[in-house]
């Protein structure tokens, strides 16, 4: 007899995150209800339930039921970079674009502390605050007399369509030390790995918030994440990969090669609509391919016109579209990579933060007479960067700003490839990622022209006419 369906949420205000993940776990051996296995539970049980099953057999799937929503405050933009490396969870940080830094918001690291640079790096921090203060008042006047309000635009509109305009270019002076909030909701087994790599980090206010982040919630699952610690495996690694190249030649240096396509599945359409036929179909893989690698241009058109063409606004492409991958190597400003990094789906390999590889500037700087203040500023955290260098190198990354270059190696898929452009492109978007995404489409339209009409989702800007029109120098 068919029994009722029911469907229900586990009260987080009655069960802890740990019981919850147990009530879930003994679903596979237990007839009960989820709610009638929760209500023989306590935390006690529960917690011996995780360190027979989680922690002593290696179950760690079911870790993943306790979920955890921690709230992280004033911590540095050069933290948040390896809060949000993982990949697990999820996140929202306050943005440079809508927010407005006070001048003293920035971090001192412990490692020049005490330190003959000490007064040299807190100079060089309220510098480019005081100028980024400035800068702001400058840009907005020169935004809003180029930019007049539109018709029917309310005045509130106005105003912070200016405001984020202007924040758009003087984040640029923003440097890695601003201090930031940082809202993360993840899972235990997740949070573990996290933890692992924040108390194996070389900055000391890195191990220190996986020490809280631990710390707090232990509180709520005393079990599941109670045995993370440093990782001897990542420090190993890095240190023999350090030796091992040391003797060879550097290539940081700055070329015009900014996004460069490193490798593609070249059969990356086949492979693509082969899957969907493999799908939809009683046909093998191969037997799928075979048939779509005879097919005639007009009909792998077509074919391709139904996987992408019909894709509403807020469709989700089907799956398949990750059968086929695609790399780049890139140099863009840090504000562009702290955007890029969100995009967590693809793989991205990023290389220490430093000045050798120069920076870019916004052309209303120059516009709003900025130019000369703007190149001051980036002298002196390249100066101050040096001298911290000498006594912490992995200190020296918190005085650099926005405007500095990065390189960053990512590999994704073209289902990810496709939520990236089609995100990113878009109008609102900050004009250093759309010059980069923009760029991207046209890569994968060169590699992928069965695919290329529906990868370039804005077609009234191209990534040179941005570069022209938003930048005075990039490299």
């Amino acid at each position: 007899m068919t029994q009722a369906r029911r469907i229900y949420l586990l009260d987080t205000r009655k069960l802890s995150p740990e019981t919850i993940a147990v009530a879930f776990a003994k679903t596979s051996r237990s007839p009960k209800s989820f709610d009638k296995i929760a209500d023989e539970l306590s935390d006690e049980r529960s917690a011996n339930f995780h360190e027979k099953w989680v922690v002593g057999y290696g179950h760690s799937s079911v870790a993943e039921h306790a979920v955890l929503h921690i709230a992280i405050e004033n911590i540095s933009r050069l933290a948040v970079e390896c809060l949000e490396s993982n990949r697990l969870a999820s996140y929202t940080e306050k943005s440079s674009r809508y927010q407005i830094w006070d001048e003293d918001h920035f971090f001192f690291p412990e490692e020049i502390q005490g330190s003959f640079i000490e007064d040299k790096y807190l100079e060089t921090c309220k510098l480019l605050f005081k100028e980024y203060q400035t800068a702001l008042e400058k840009v907005r006047k020169h935004v809003s007399e180029k930019n007049p309000r539109k018709n029917n635009e309310t005045e509130r509109a106005y105003i912070n369509r200016i405001r984020t305009c202007s924040a758009d270019v003087c984040r640029y002076y923003l440097p890695a030390s601003s201090l930031a909030n940082v809202g993360i909701s993840i899972n235990a087994r997740a949070l573990e790995h996290a933890l692992q790599k924040m108390l194996t980090h070389p900055l000391i206010e890195v191990q220190k918030m996986g020490e809280e982040i631990k710390a707090v919630s232990l509180k709520n699952i005393p079990t599941l994440v109670k045995y993370a610690d440093r990782n001897d495996y990542l420090i190993q690694i890095e240190e023999e990969i350090i030796m091992r190249s040391s003797e060879l030649a550097s290539g940081e240096s700055c070329d015009s090669t900014w996004c460069e396509c490193m490798n593609y599945d070249e059969d990356g359409e086949f492979q693509i609509l082969a899957a969907l036929f493999y799908r939809f179909s009683n046909l093998s893989f191969h037997e799928a391919y075979e048939h779509i690698s005879q097919l005639p241009q007009p009909k792998l058109e077509s074919l391709a016109e139904s996987l992408l063409g019909k894709l509403g606004k807020h469709d989700i492409p089907v799956r398949e579209l990750e059968y086929a991958q695609i790399s780049f190597d890139l140099t863009i400003d840090q504000g562009a990579y702290f955007e890029l990094k969100r995009h967590r789906m693809m793989s991205q390999t990023v290389k220490p933060f430093s000045p050798q590889l120069g920076y870019a500037i916004p052309k209303i700087i120059s516009e709003a007479g900025l130019l000369d203040n703007f190149k001051s500023a980036m002298e002196k955290a390249e100066e101050t960067f040096f001298a911290v260098h000498e006594i912490n190198p992995h200190a020296a990354a918190y005085i650099l700003p926005n405007a500095y270059n990065r390189r960053v190696f990512l590999k994704m898929n073209l289902r990810t490839a496709l939520h990236l452009i089609k995100l990113r492109t878009a109008p609102n978007a900050h004009f250093a990622i759309r010059r980069l995404t923009q760029k991207i489409a046209e890569e994968i339209g060169k590699k992928y022209p069965l695919f290329a009409p529906y990868f370039k989702k804005n077609t009234v800007e191209t990534w040179q006419t941005i570069e022209n029109d938003f930048f005075l120098k990039t490299l």
